[in-house]
């Protein structure tokens, strides 16, 4: 099963600059921490707001939505200042 999960953030950058640090640094850690696929998807020129997708596939979808689910808990534990504004899960 493949297993999604699209999040839009609230990020503490004024510039593009700063929102890339932070994104490339956080982005980076879920990749190998995790073993997700992760990307921007929205919002790239926008320096306080960013869209991203997590995949990762699994034949059991409950394992594959659990590790998403731990990731955006590791987001919020080690990244306090992004907020999550919003988090829609999708299994194909």
């Amino acid at each position: 099963m493949i297993v999604s999960c699209w999040i839009e953030l609230d990020l503490p950058s004024r510039t593009l600059k700063e929102k890339r640090r932070i994104l490339k640094s956080a982005l980076t850690r879920m990749r190998q921490r995790f073993n997700v696929a992760v990307a921007e998807m929205e919002f790239q020129n926008v320096a306080g707001t960013a869209a991203i997708c997590l995949v990762t596939v699994n034949r059991n979808g409950r394992y594959a939505r659990g590790v998403l689910e731990q990731a955006i808990a590791w987001l919020e534990r080690e990244r306090p200042d992004v907020v999550i504004v919003s988090c829609e899960f999708d299994v194909l």
